[in-house]
């Protein structure tokens, strides 16, 4: 069974409180956040008031990912909303290690996220450490962008590096999911299925869930 994070950055948010029902009624197993800064990425999305606003309504788990510089600094607060991942870009984080142990610490999940120019092999050292490896399979940033064909060989990797270390990592991936790539992730070793625009803008989110769920 493959597990679907359903992006909430392709949602209304002018009737958000309706897509988090509908996720709470469909076959999702996580909801997945975007937290984008305008500086580490190109785009301001939201932040904790909207994030704990959705933790009240949402019954799913939250999987929360940080495309902001120094994410250590939201530890805390990312933990105090319920978060049951907290995901922060190899890319922005300077003690990585160290980041990793104080997510644990305050009782979450660690999740790392690796953009699409950045190799698996930079997470040698800490393969065994985290919970979810996320690879980028656009640039992220934007939503409905198109999916970087590399990514069906990166995941190959990174599926070999975590079976050699024994580490337990999940991998999942973000960007271009649908209907023709899913499959294909799926089959190279992807664990998570990351989906924004395929899921909230179909005209039965649902059915594209449970779709995406049995692959």
């Amino acid at each position: 069974m493959t597990l679907v994070s359903p992006s909430l950055l392709a949602a209304d948010f002018l009737h958000l409180d309706q897509d988090i029902q509908m996720i709470n009624r469909s076959e999702a197993d996580w909801l997945h956040l975007d937290v984008m800064d305008g500086s580490f990425v190109p785009n301001i999305s939201f932040g904790f008031p909207v994030l704990e606003a959705v933790a009240k309504a949402c019954k799913k788990p939250l999987d929360v990912h940080f495309m902001i510089e120094k994410p250590e600094r939201y530890i805390q607060q990312t933990a105090k909303l319920g978060a049951m991942m907290m995901n922060v870009h190899q890319e922005a984080c300077l003690h990585l290690h160290r980041t990793i142990q104080e997510i644990h610490q305050a009782g979450m999940k660690a999740g790392v996220t690796l953009n699409p120019a950045t190799p698996v092999s930079v997470l040698e050292d800490v393969i065994c450490d985290v919970d979810m490896v996320l690879l980028m399979s656009v640039n992220p940033g934007f939503g409905g962008q198109k999916f970087i064909e590399n990514t069906i060989q990166k995941v190959k990797r990174l599926r070999q590096l975590i079976n050699e270390s024994g580490s337990r990592a999940l991998i999942e991936v973000d960007g271009g999911v649908q209907g023709e790539t899913a499959p294909r992730l799926v089959a190279a070793g992807v664990d998570v299925l990351v989906s924004g625009s395929y899921v909230f803008k179909a005209s039965n989110p649902e059915d594209i869930i449970h779709q995406l769920r049995s692959l």
